[in-house]
C-alpha cells in the first residue's frame, strides 16, 4: 500500500527537472505520468511490457529485437527498467527534439555496445532488426545499388558514414552524414518513413 502512494505522485523536484529538460509544462507532465502509472503501477516499465506496447505499431513483423535496442536507449541508467523520467526524456527527444537531438538519440541506439562509435557489426544488427520488425512484405526506401538484403544495406550505409574509412562511425560522422543526406535518414529509420 505504501509503495502505491509513493508512486502516486511526482515529486516537485521531478516535475521541475522534467520542465527544465523537456518541452512539456507541468500539466502535460502530470498527464503523461497518469498514463504511465496506469500502464506501470509500480512506476517501472519492463522490457516485456515495453515490447507489448511497441509491437502494436508493427503487427506484421517481429519487433522484439528492435524493441530491445529502443528499450536499451530509453533505459539511460542501464538498470533494466524504464522509469518515468527516462520515459518522458526519451519521448521528448524523439517527438519534439531538434533534428540534431533526434540524430544524437538514434546514434545511441545504433551504438549497441556504448563505446562511442558504431562498427559494421552493430550497423548490421540494427538494420536486421528493422527488417524483422517491418515484416516480409514491407517496401523499404531504396538507394542506387542497394538490394533488399539487410547485410548489403548495412554495408552501404556504413561505408557512406565512415567518412575517414577507419572501420568505425563516430557520433560526429553519423550526425553529419544524416544532416546532409535525407535519403540516409530514410534508410536508417524506415519505420518512420513507412508510417
Amino acid at each position: 500500500m505504501g509503495q502505491k502512494n509513493s508512486v502516486g505522485r511526482l515529486s516537485k523536484q521531478d516535475v521541475d527537472f522534467l520542465k527544465m529538460n523537456t518541452h512539456y509544462d507541468e500539466s502535460t507532465i502530470n498527464e503523461w505520468y497518469k498514463g504511465f502509472i496506469s500502464d506501470c503501477p509500480d512506476g517501472k516499465l519492463s522490457p516485456t511490457a515495453f515490447m507489448n506496447i511497441y509491437s502494436k505499431c508493427f503487427p506484421v513483423g517481429n519487433a522484439k529485437e528492435f524493441c530491445d535496442h529502443v528499450f536499451r536507449t530509453f533505459d539511460s541508467d542501464n538498470n533494466g527498467v524504464i522509469d518515468f523520467k527516462e520515459f518522458l526524456l526519451a519521448i521528448d527527444v524523439t517527438s519534439k527534439g531538434t533534428p540534431a537531438q533526434k540524430l544524437q538519440w538514434a546514434f545511441s541506439m545504433y551504438d549497441v555496445d556504448g563505446n562511442g562509435s558504431i562498427d559494421l557489426q552493430e550497423m548490421t544488427k540494427i538494420v536486421k532488426s528493422i527488417y524483422r520488425m517491418m515484416g516480409p512484405n514491407q517496401k523499404l526506401p531504396q538507394e542506387d545499388g542497394m538490394s533488399d538484403s539487410a547485410e548489403q544495406r548495412a554495408e552501404i550505409i556504413f561505408k557512406k558514414m565512415d567518412i575517414n574509412a577507419d572501420g568505425k562511425v563516430t557520433r560526429q560522422e553519423f550526425v553529419k552524414c544524416c544532416q546532409h543526406d535525407q535519403n540516409l535518414i530514410g534508410l536508417l529509420t524506415p519505420h518512420t518513413a513507412a508510417m
